[in-house]
Parts: C-alpha cells; structure tokens; sequence
C-alpha cells in the first residue's frame, strides 16, 4: 500500500493512495493537467483510480477535481452540501452521509467530520484487508475523538500542523484572520498536533507521520517537524512533510 501526497498546502492538495493495482484521491486541488503530470513522475498509473473523494469545497481542494473526474471518468464522492458547494459541474457523483461508510473497490473508506469553516467538511480513514490503515486528516481546527482514535490505527497519517503559533500572532494576516486559523474552525497548529500524536502513541508501533497543509507564511518544514519532535520525543528524520513548492512524496505501509 502506498500514499502519494502530490500536493498539500493553501496552492493545492491531493493525495493518492494505491493498492494492489487500484487506487482513490482525496482532493484535487491543482490543475488536472498537473495531478496527471505529477501521477506519471510518482509511477502512479491513472488508470488505477476508481474515484475522487472531496474533503470540502475550498479550492485549494476542489480546483481541479471536475477536470480530473472527467477526464479520469470517475465519480466524484462527497457529502450532498459539499458536493453543492463545490461547482464541479457535469460530473459522475456518488453522495454519502457522514460518518458511514463507503466501499471503493478494496478500499474502506469512513469520512469523519472536521472542524472547519466550510459546509460540511469531512477527513478520511481508509482501510484494505483489514490490516492496512490510512488518515488524511488536514483543514480542521481540532482533532474530534474519532479522528485522534483514527490517528492512533492508523499506518500512515497525513495531518494538519498548519502553522507555528508565534509565527501566526506576529506575521502579517489581518486581526479577523488570525482569529479565524487560530479558531476551532480554523486549522491545527504545531503543538495541537503533536500533542494528539503523543496522546495515540503506541497503538500502532509502525506509524509514519507526515505533517501536512504547512502554511507558507506561519510556517516552516523545519519548524513543524521540530516542534512535533519536541513533544512526542520522535526524531526529526522520521517525521515527513514536504520540503519546498513542487515535493511530492510516496510513502509505503511497512509490512
């Protein structure tokens, strides 16, 4: 099993996750022609996704997902006011209810709800044979029992580590804004999430954390790994995260 993390940030994101000769993407928020360009240099084939799954309707998430669902002939899944809200027009489109499950090919995948200033945003934990565990879990101001229980299965864990609260409080975003990231309904910072991978240590004694959605101005790859490192006593090195505009990453569920 292995995750394709093709974008992750306010410029885009979408992740793919692959196994045994299938595939599904959460998010699509970089142009269609650039999600391919991007699959193609990772070895993903295009051919391997069965469907497009859509976290919120901001469009750093959405951007590129009508144009991908297309040209992939795949569906388009979401909840309904997600899926309204996002203007993908004429697309395949499969709704769900949040919190239940969905069955995509071999892939198990349960949307839990996020905290987010968007309709009805949702992350996404998915599961293959019973024993493989994936959490793309970014956009939310805190993590909900679900998710930290989530966090804790988990193989590999995509999460938000948004910003470094210095850096927020003496950067440059307006008062309402600073307000709004700082927020429940905003994103996680560095040290929120550290201390929710501290809190699920030990659960699952192989878990990668990559540290995702870094904020190119309240925010560093340095930092965030640091400050996660710091609190949870995991060294730097085995804490992932993009490194600069254009990094992508595959990593693989060790067996």
């Amino acid at each position: 099993m292995e995750v394709h993390v093709l974008a992750s940030g306010s410029d885009g994101n979408c992740t793919v996750i692959e196994n045994d000769g299938e595939a599904i993407m959460i998010d699509a928020g970089i142009s269609c022609r650039r999600i391919l360009s991007l699959m193609e240099r990772e070895g993903v084939d295009k051919d391997m996704v069965k469907a497009i799954l859509i976290t919120h309707e901001h469009s750093d998430h959405v951007s590129g997902a009508g144009a991908t669902a297309r040209k992939l002939d795949v569906p388009i899944v979401a909840n309904m006011a997600t899926f309204d809200a996002s203007n993908l027009g004429n697309v395949q489109h499969w709704v769900y209810k949040s919190n239940s499950c969905i069955d995509i090919g071999q892939f198990h995948v349960t949307p839990l709800a996020t905290s987010h200033n968007a309709v009805e945003p949702n992350c996404y934990f998915t599961e293959v044979d019973n024993d493989k565990k994936v959490l793309v879990a970014t956009d939310t101001g805190k993590f909900s029992q679900q998710i930290e229980y989530a966090l804790g299965l988990s193989d590999i864990a995509v999460i938000e580590a948004n910003y470094d609260l210095d850096l927020l409080v003496n950067g440059p975003y307006p008062p309402s804004l600073k307000s709004l990231i700082g927020s429940e309904r905003g994103h996680m910072n560095n040290l929120d999430t550290a201390r929710a991978i501290r809190r699920t240590e030990g659960q699952n004694t192989n878990r990668q954390i990559f540290l995702a959605h870094l904020s190119k101005t309240n925010n560093t790859p340095d930092i965030a790994r640091q400050s996660v490192s710091d609190v949870t006593g995991i060294r730097r090195l085995k804490i992932d995260c993009l490194e600069f505009p254009g990094d992508t990453r595959t990593l693989k569920v060790r067996e």
